[in-house]
């Protein structure tokens, strides 16, 4: 049995084909994932909670269901990760800090429930950096998760665990968080399809603005599978909206006649390395020869923009911060602690204009957007750094310039998905990020579909070459 054929890496079509007809069972799958989960996570770390006497017994439920015909859902009994900040009723959430007595758990956040009301078998939690404020896998708690596809490279952040557990292949469904990219970002770094949906359209027990639950999974098909199960509404999430009906198809949607932005300066922050770039226009090419209108797109976000935004952040995470005792303060990690200490020294007045720049972001994104079906970028600058950095920009005190072509779509609400276009010379991979109107998640998902299937092998990973 080759990597690629083995249960823990089939796709959760093929997974419950087999359920179906006999020739597989959820516990036969969930040992296959416990086993490669035992090789891994001593070098990867992706995951904080993982009890494999649970998963047995969450599998033998499904594979019993299956037998009599009482199946959940098409999906019961796949596996499925959840980050560590998404509640699990009786579970820790520690954030990814060393801060002693984390808050339990009262009761499942939405997308758990709808997972396991699907009967999905929830292989374990993954891990986080502190506070969820690294592109990374550095964590007081958990130390460093790496990169699946290459363990001296960073997993990306904040779904590190997530993005690890995805292109490890721990099951075919991983549920990451984002705020300014931290969905996209591992997605990227990790040849994966990455979904930061539209605000609200996966619900939140703790919504705040910008932020987004999604999927990350090794192909497309799965992802939109994901998305069926989990983009249903649920009162809890204060921010979110009435959509359209979604029609979660796995019918490839080619761009013909599409009106489609290629932006490839972001305005701010680190520029876009040659590679990259020349992966992402490549990416574009592709559109236009399926019949797309391809129109250059200029940077749309100010400095000044991002780094308010930025700074906001550090004021928001130093409240927590200064809240803790001296010795609580000690056990954050030290990058963090400096981070969010500048934001100490801003006034109420400097506080409100930071704020106020998730605002404008937000305006400027849809404005700019608005003229276009799609639009077309980097998900980053810059390709997977080395796992024991905390950021591809080492100083603290700097803007995060990494984010310019992520974090707008989380200000504006619009889905933003980062799909495999490319592997480097050096093998590190290269994500497109494919953005869309708010409440157009599913096309968009069809689109990323079709690029996954036009974009070539030499831009794909080979998933059977990770052990």
């Amino acid at each position: 049995m080759t990597s690629s054929t083995r249960p823990a890496s089939l796709d959760a079509a093929a997974l419950t084909a087999g359920f179906a007809d006999g020739s597989l069972t959820p516990s036969e799958v969930a040992e296959d994932v416990i086993a490669r989960v035992e090789a891994r996570e001593p070098e990867l770390n992706a995951l904080y909670l993982f009890d494999a006497a649970q998963v047995r017994a969450d599998a033998t439920a499904s594979t019993e269901r299956w037998r009599v015909g009482a199946q959940l859902s098409a999906f019961d009994g796949v596996p499925t990760t959840v980050k560590e900040n998404i509640a699990r009723a009786g579970q820790p959430k520690p954030a990814g800090t060393a801060i002693p007595n984390p808050p339990i758990a009262p009761r499942n956040a939405p997308t758990t429930e709808r997972l396991l009301e699907a009967g999905a078998v929830i292989v374990g939690s993954t891990t986080m950096p502190d506070w969820g404020m690294l592109s990374s896998g550095v964590s007081s708690l958990h130390g460093i998760t790496r990169g699946a596809l290459n363990p001296a490279h960073t997993s990306g952040g904040s779904s590190a665990g997530a993005g690890t557990a995805a292109a490890a292949g721990y099951g075919p469904f991983h549920i990451g968080t984002d705020i300014g990219g931290s969905i996209r970002l591992p997605g990227s770094w990790q040849g994966l399809t990455a979904l930061k949906p539209s605000e609200g359209l996966i619900p939140l027990d703790v919504p705040y603005t910008g932020r987004a639950a999604g999927p990350l999974t090794r192909t497309t098909a799965d992802a939109i599978r994901l998305m069926s199960i989990v983009a249903q509404p649920d009162p809890r999430d204060y921010l979110t909206r009435s959509y359209r009906p979604m029609e979660w198809s796995t019918d490839p949607l080619a761009p013909a006649g599409m009106r489609v932005a290629l932006q490839l300066e972001a305005g701010s922050g680190l520029a876009v390395e040659p590679e990259t770039l020349a992966i992402v226009e490549r990416a574009a090419a592709l559109f236009a020869e399926a019949g797309a209108e391809i129109v250059p797109l200029d940077p749309f976000i100010p400095a000044a923009v991002l780094e308010g935004l930025v700074n906001f952040w550090r004021s928001r995470s130093f409240a927590d911060f200064e809240a803790l005792t001296p010795a609580e303060q000690a056990l954050v990690l030290p990058f963090i602690a400096e981070w969010c200490g500048a934001g100490a020294d801003f006034s109420a007045a400097q506080t409100v204009r930071n704020r106020n720049m998730s605002d404008e972001m937000a305006r400027l994104t849809r404005a700019a957007t608005e003229p276009f079906d799609l639009v077309l970028s980097p998900v980053t600058p810059v390709a997977a750094f080395a796992a024991e950095d905390p950021m591809p920009i080492t100083d603290p005190l700097a803007t995060m310039g990494h984010i310019s072509f992520t974090v707008p779509y989380n200000m504006s609400g619009q889905p933003a998905v980062s799909i495999g276009a490319g592997v480097q010379a050096d093998g590190r991979t290269v994500g497109l990020q494919i953005a869309s109107r708010i409440g157009t998640d599913d096309r968009l998902l069809r689109v990323a579909h079709w690029f996954e299937q036009a974009r070539g092998s030499e831009a794909e990973v080979d998933w059977s070459r990770v052990a």
